[in-house]
């Protein structure tokens, strides 16, 4: 019987592993997996970062009140799979986005999503910002998440990117200071919202 692994020290950082193998681990750390590889996640995010996934988190929750859609704030689990219907051992991406919007309630089970969010929004930290642009926005591209929203606490900005084609293109980047007063929801059309009063301190 193996031995439970009930510190992250006790993993082999140069391995592999897959979702079944996450849910055995007992640690309180959080991490996600990439494409197998365990990725560490930031232990205490700044208060900035912690005042704007709140500030967004509400003002998409009310939209979408009584709506098909649930909206969810991390932790929560996004499992991206290559296929449907792969079980726990062949699933290798387990990620916790700041905010996650799903509009197909077959996706969700009580361990989180199963499946590409409709929506994903993640708030940028300085550890955090070349995975956000790099890794994450590949992995959120090829597993189809419509729309995925950078925010930036420090510019009060967001860069907003569309799938189209497959492909993300970026709709540019919104902020006060270029004289934008609203952001829309482009996969939600007459969405919009206020940046002042995402970024208000």
């Amino acid at each position: 019987m193996k031995k439970p692994i009930t510190n992250i020290s006790q993993l082999n950082l140069a391995e592999q592993y897959t979702y079944a193998d996450y849910l055995t681990w007992q640690f309180s750390e959080r991490v996600e997996l990439i494409r197998g590889w365990v990725s560490r996640m930031t232990p205490a995010p700044r208060r900035r970062h912690q005042a704007v996934i709140g500030k967004l988190f509400r003002k998409i929750s009310d939209v979408f009140e009584n709506n098909k859609c649930e909206v969810y704030i991390a932790p929560f689990d996004v499992r991206l799979q290559k296929n449907k219907g792969q079980n726990n051992k062949e699933v290798h991406t387990v990620v916790q986005p700041d905010i996650s919007i799903i509009c197909d309630k077959n996706k969700l089970d009580d361990r989180g999503c199963i499946g590409a969010p409709d929506m994903i929004i993640e708030i940028l930290s300085p550890s955090t910002t070349k995975k956000d642009y790099t890794e994450k926005y590949t992995l959120y591209e090829e597993n189809g998440v419509k729309e995925y929203w950078i925010v930036n606490p420090d510019t009060k900005s967001i860069e907003t990117f569309i799938l189209t084609n497959d492909q993300y293109e970026s709709e540019g980047v919104y902020s006060e200071l270029y004289g934008f007063k609203e952001i829309p929801v482009s996969i939600f059309p007459g969405l919009t919202l206020k940046l002042i009063e995402i970024f208000e301190d």
